[in-house]
């Protein structure tokens, strides 16, 4: 076989790949929500340690891969010219969806966690008009706004005049950008990086490699540091370890992104640059994982009609839906619901809806020349 022609065939096989690594890491972040929304309290400081890994590692591991998906479905390496209104006129309808299923979400099933997404609706809005930034912005602006947006959070949920701005009329609003619990002034540099990535090739060896070692050398140096700091939680309480708040948050969420970076990286590893018997095994074993994190919305707006079914009156007559029943119930029956409809029928359900309302099936070419070249199974990390 002529060496041009071997090229090419390698580059599809990464490309599909890089979709496969880039899914299981989104379906690894829903399992770790599912993990945060349900898991019951326990006694064990061991197990509840363990528990407490996914507090806010998957959310920001979410945004992580929603920053690459973006990026891929602009261009990747070679952002897109010819469509550029379109496309951005596509995201911000989508994001527009996002955010109507997130506030009926919360309206009609109130379920008993924090809804993303809605303010995963507002993210995309601001990122429309940053889709075609080149790898090296992308980078920079979100390497440079991550430190300092945690800090920003934090300090804004303990001022007086934010707090009494959060309670006004305008609240949901304050929420959605600065002290919610998945701020977007927080989740837009995690976006970023995620688009950085995908414009250098999230999926090539040297890429994948500087990643994760930046990944690994945040996490090991943030997260010890932020459990060393005083747990100061109150503002003024102790002026002399005020200084104490934003650090912890700004060193905690550094780290957590390193870890999502690690594993992002590590997805990719497996499924797309091992030899070809571990890539084999890997992709096998993570297919269900894979399944769930193709269909995103589909899997999270699902939980939540579960988790809203799953209500009851708990110990001192307070609402709760925690169960390790639930739990494992979840876990499975999304993993076994995604791999049997994506093998069988293809893109979810609510991924296909979404796709039509914002016109992306309208288009002359359906799936983009880089969404054809690894097939209409492969997720485009835009939906």
């Amino acid at each position: 076989m002529p060496e041009d022609a071997e090229s090419r065939i390698e580059a599809r096989r990464r490309l599909a790949s890089r979709i496969t690594g880039v899914d299981a890491a989104r379906g690894i972040a829903l399992l770790g929500m599912f993990v945060a929304h349900v898991a019951p309290a326990v006694e064990s400081t061991q197990v509840a340690e363990l528990i407490a890994i996914a507090d806010d590692r998957p959310r920001l591991l979410f945004a992580l891969t929603a920053g690459v998906g973006l990026g891929l479905l602009t261009g990747a390496t070679r952002p897109r010219t010819t469509d550029r209104p379109e496309l951005r006129r596509q995201v911000a309808i989508r994001a527009v969806i996002l955010l109507m299923i997130g506030l009926l979400v919360i309206a009609l099933l109130r379920p008993l966690v924090i809804v993303i997404l809605d303010v995963y609706g507002i993210a995309f809005l601001v990122m429309v008009p940053l889709l075609f930034l080149p790898a090296r912005a992308a980078l920079t602006a979100g390497a440079v706004s991550l430190p300092v947006a945690p800090a920003v959070a934090a300090l804004a949920e303990r001022d007086p005049t934010v707090q009494a701005a959060a309670s006004g009329d305008l609240g949901i609003v304050v929420e959605w950008f600065l002290t919610g619990s998945y701020p977007v002034i927080i989740w837009v540099p995690v976006m970023l990086i995620g688009l950085g990535l995908a414009r250098l090739d999230v999926a090539a060896a040297a890429t994948v490699r500087w990643y994760a070692l930046v990944g690994i050398l945040a996490a090991a140096v943030c997260l010890p540091l932020t459990a060393s700091l005083p747990e100061n939680q109150v503002l003024g309480a102790d002026p002399a370890l005020d200084w104490a708040i934003p650090a912890r948050a700004s060193l905690e969420t550094v780290g957590n992104v390193g870890v999502g970076l690690g594993v992002l990286a590590g997805a990719i590893a497996l499924t797309a640059l091992a030899v070809t018997p571990v890539r084999r095994a890997a992709s096998t074993l993570l297919s269900p994982i894979t399944a769930m994190g193709a269909m995103p919305l589909t899997i999270y707006t699902g939980q939540l009609v579960v988790l809203s079914l799953s209500k009851r009156v708990g110990p001192g007559g307070v609402a709760t839906d925690d169960s390790w029943g639930l739990l494992i119930g979840l876990v499975v029956g999304s993993m076994v619901f995604a791999w049997l409809w994506r093998r069988y029928v293809g893109r979810g359900p609510l991924e296909v809806l979404l796709r039509a309302a914002s016109g992306r099936d309208r288009d002359g070419d359906p799936d983009g020349p880089e969404e054809r070249s690894r097939g209409r199974r492969g997720a485009d990390g835009g939906d």
